[in-house]
């Protein structure tokens, strides 16, 4: 098993290979299209997968095997989670990951091409500019959260305005101070068919939105301090997916306010 395990994983070559192959059977030359390499180049790598009995050449193309089906199904997340956590290692090592649930804990992979934007020091206790345009770009947001910043109401209320399927859940804190400071915006803004807000108990320890354009993450550090600075930022299909499933997670485990402010 430690050889298979050093033959699938040594080489980019077989590992972009079998990735590849994961999507269907391909030719020679399909292979060397899409991997940008040399016959020379990749046919010993070919002939490896074969011999271990991964991949197989059928009517000219090379196909998976019933082996080699379950193995790239585990490589390719552990593939995107080794991407992700070498691309911000530092950062992911600095904040509390463990505030996910365990399930979304281990699906960090999933956020492909995460980067951070970090804010201007006197800009640190304001919402991010790029977030808002962003977010008044979209059609739909989902909006996870355990602070309250006094431009949210506003921007809620704007979004519900203009028609947006706007939909956010806070904590029980959170909310009291919504509906204690902002009360009037609060009912207008639950007077809208396509706007949602609804309050979950449990003690949430991140903030996270997610739009039809964009999957935002903000973590609290290890030391317990909610980072307000940075955003995990992502616009790739798998994170926007990821950012849903999370916000889904938590719905499934709140109750909705009604239209006079109560739940």
């Amino acid at each position: 098993m430690s050889n298979l395990i050093s033959i699938v994983t040594s080489s980019e070559k077989r590992r972009g290979l079998l990735i590849l192959l994961n999507n269907g059977p391909k030719s020679l030359e399909e292979i060397k299209n899409s991997l940008h390499v040399t016959a020379s180049g990749v046919l010993p790598q070919i002939k490896i997968l074969e011999e271990e009995g991964l991949i197989i050449k059928e009517e000219k193309r090379y196909i998976l095997t019933d082996i080699g089906q379950p193995v790239v199904y585990h490589l390719k997340p552990f593939e995107d989670t080794l991407a992700v956590i070498d691309r911000q290692k530092k950062f992911l090592q600095e904040h509390d990951l463990k505030a996910l649930p365990h399930d979304f804990f281990l699906r960090i992979g999933e956020i492909q091409n995460m980067h951070i934007i970090e804010a201007e020091v006197e800009d640190s206790f304001e919402p991010h500019s790029w977030s808002i345009e962003m977010t008044l770009k979209s059609e739909e947001v989902a909006v996870l959260s355990p602070i309250v910043h006094p431009k949210y109401p506003q921007s809620f209320l704007f979004l519900a305005r203009k028609g947006c399927d706007v939909h956010t859940i806070l904590t029980k804190n959170a909310y009291s101070k919504i509906k204690n400071e902002y009360y009037e915006m609060l009912l207008e803004g639950l007077r809208y068919d396509n706007a949602r807000l609804s309050i979950c108990e449990d003690n949430i320890r991140f903030a996270n939105t997610v739009t039809d354009v964009y999957f935002s993450l903000n973590l609290f550090t290890k030391n317990g301090v909610f980072d307000s600075i940075r955003d995990v930022v992502s616009y790739d299909s798998s994170a926007l997916r990821f950012g849903k499933d999370l916000f889904s997670y938590y719905l499934d485990k709140s109750y909705p306010v009604s239209k006079d402010g109560s739940y």
